[in-house]
């Protein structure tokens, strides 16, 4: 048993002070830590593409007079508990597929799993549980878009065993983090175009951006235990990586509102997230854990200013 997780209850790297500790039962908090509710940040990152893709729809059907604003509203908060539900599955997979890896790194060692405070079944129950949440909430959309996230999930199985075969598992990671940015726009439309496919790319540079970030936290213990990462793969090089992820990115996305007519205030939006991206490279210290972390989370605020700009263009579309 890991003598801080038996102690505390808490996990080595979340924030002590949260919602989850304050609220839950102690019972239920491994369970919490396993679903990542104690960090918000991922089922954020995951939700904003989804958004994103959802309110580029909305432009376009606003822009031909067919937009109704319940559906929209009604999709949303689908995207919401969707993601919630998903991502929490998602971690609790990854972290049954992590087991002895959590164990032998630092960060991720007081995890419920490797601590011993959750067995395997039980956290198999739990993913089975949250799987059901977000079937239920796939199952509101229409047929293209239920094929359309079945097919996900062949991604996210192999993203948990990316890190064992390539230098890249913050590709896979992005293709499963993105997907959302296919699904707003079929949940509109029942169909793909251009625009959202730009968007589905965009996303994807972009999640490889952030968890490069991200990833730089275990870059040591990584290369002790042989786990691959963007990190290790670009080291010194990742500010120069940062700009061609970050800066394909942007001009994707601008591509992607152009074709699909958003109105200008998106255009807005996209050029403050643009500078928020700009300060995480200039800022930018791959030795220091703890900014990393700063910087990772900060990708929350420029995914909700992409969507805010898509929303404040609904009226001008």
């Amino acid at each position: 048993m890991n003598t801080f997780a038996e102690n505390s209850g808490r996990v080595a790297d979340a924030p002590s002070d949260n919602w989850v500790y304050r609220i839950l039962p102690r019972a239920a908090w491994p369970y919490a830590q396993l679903a990542r509710w104690d960090r918000p940040i991922g089922w954020q990152l995951l939700m904003w593409p989804c958004f994103w893709s959802s309110a580029l729809a909305a432009n376009v059907l606003q822009g031909e007079g067919r937009l109704s604003l319940s559906l929209f509203a009604f999709h949303l908060v689908l995207f919401f508990v969707g993601s919630v539900a998903m991502r929490g599955a998602g971690c609790t997979y990854n972290d049954l597929v992590d087991h002895e890896i959590d164990m032998a790194v630092a960060r991720t060692r007081s995890r419920p799993l490797p601590s011993g405070r959750v067995s395997r079944l039980q956290a198999k129950l739990f993913m089975a549980a949250q799987a059901l949440t977000g079937l239920f909430v796939l199952l509101c959309f229409n047929g293209f878009a239920i094929g359309l996230g079945v097919l996900s999930l062949a991604v996210v199985a192999i993203y948990p065993f990316a890190k064992r075969f390539t230098d890249w598992p913050q590709f896979f990671l992005g293709l499963a983090f993105s997907w959302g940015g296919l699904m707003g726009w079929a949940g509109l439309f029942g169909s793909l175009s251009l625009p959202v496919v730009l968007l589905y790319i965009a996303a994807v540079a972009w999640t490889i951006g952030y968890d490069t970030i991200y990833a730089h936290q275990d870059k040591e213990d990584d290369a002790l235990i042989g786990v691959r990462s963007t990190a290790r793969l670009f080291g010194e090089n990742t500010r120069a990586w940062l700009v061609g992820l970050y800066g394909l990115t942007l001009v994707l996305l601008a591509v992607a509102f152009f074709a699909a007519g958003a109105g200008f205030l998106a255009f807005a939006g996209l050029l403050v997230a643009g500078g928020m991206l700009v300060y995480q490279i200039a800022v930018l210290d791959i030795d220091d854990a703890a900014q990393c972390l700063e910087l990772f989370k900060s990708n929350s605020r420029v995914g909700a200013i992409v969507f805010l700009g898509l929303l404040a263009a609904l009226p001008f579309a």
